[in-house]
């Protein structure tokens, strides 16, 4: 009985299959998923022999069963399997077709007078692929020089120069919008009861051992007040929150001690929502009345203290 795919050749198509499917799905990092999962290799080779043991009982299957066959079966047996094989004949016949090779026994038919060395030629036509993939070319050389040449369409290092410059853009977009990417020249006031609910409890959880719950000041300065020894407004309390206070006193940078840019601007807009709140026995005023500089003089009006930030209890 013959086979239209050797054993051997199914084994490894299966195999192969079923190893790239797992390659493909396990998230193995830069490492092949056999490799740095013991139990894929080893799920491989229970595989691998299950398969080659498979393929082995049932061919012994098939030969037994051939073997206890009537002549006439076996007869009719082989008269299907030419069948079946001159069935299979299509791919040779695809292949004539692209090929236009003559048959070995017109070779003679073939030869030029041209000899080399004993070496002599054949009188061939081209290959039909051979000429398909000419002509391809040839529409392809037009295309491209009609494309290049005559509509000024970008080459390569066009194409990269704007592709660099759309980058650059969509990079300046990211970083305007992205929390963690945001500093004090890009951070903005947040006003919303969510936003300053969400400062309300960093600063709960960090700041009131030294400005006290209201705000009021302690250890460190009162936070309510128009007074601000390094300057208000949500730029400079941001800057001030993410790199700390005075060389050698006021509160540490919070950027490096947990808070996310992101907290920063939550903490410092809560900050500055208090302004004016009138705690309970304030602490004396520190710093200087700070004016915003973009507002006009007539609207002009005090915000927040710059030396405010989280300080950890």
């Amino acid at each position: 009985m013959k086979k239209l795919i050797p054993s051997y050749i199914r084994v490894l198509v299966i195999f192969f299959a079923v190893f790239g499917a797992m390659e493909y799905f396990i998230d193995s990092g830069n490492q092949p998923a056999f490799i740095k999962y013991p139990m894929v290799s080893l799920f491989l080779f229970v595989f691998l022999f299950l398969l080659i043991a498979i393929e082995i009982t049932v061919n012994a299957v098939d030969t037994i069963t051939y073997q206890l066959l009537t002549e006439e079966q076996k007869a009719k047996l082989g008269e299907a399997d030419a069948v079946s094989f001159k069935e299979s004949q299509w791919f040779k016949n695809l292949m004539k077709a692209l090929t236009k090779s003559e048959p070995i026994e017109n070779e003679g038919q073939l030869l030029l007078d041209h000899d080399y060395d004993g070496i002599k030629e054949l009188d061939n036509n081209l290959p039909p692929w051979w000429v398909y993939l000419f002509y391809a070319c040839i529409l392809f050389g037009v295309v491209y020089f009609l494309r290049f040449e005559v509509f000024g369409g970008d080459n390569q290092e066009a194409e990269l120069k704007n592709e660099m410059a759309q980058a650059k853009v969509e990079v300046a977009e990211y970083m305007k919008n992205a929390p963690d990417l945001m500093d004090e020249k890009t951070v903005t006031l947040l006003t919303s009861p969510a936003d300053l609910a969400i400062g309300k409890t960093i600063f709960m959880t960090n700041c009131v051992a030294c400005h006290r719950a209201d705000a009021g000041g302690q250890i460190g300065p009162n936070l309510t007040d128009d007074h601000w020894i390094l300057g208000g407004g949500i730029k400079n309390v941001f800057h001030t929150i993410t790199n700390g206070g005075r060389d050698g006193k006021g509160m540490i940078a919070w950027a490096k001690n947990g808070l996310k840019p992101k907290d920063i601007q939550h903490v410092a807009s809560y900050v500055l929502s208090l302004h004016g709140s009138n705690p309970v026995n304030p602490k004396a005023p520190d710093g200087d009345i700070w004016v915003d500089p973009t507002a006009s003089k007539t609207a002009a009006a005090p915000a927040a203290k710059t030396d405010v930030a989280p300080v950890k209890k």
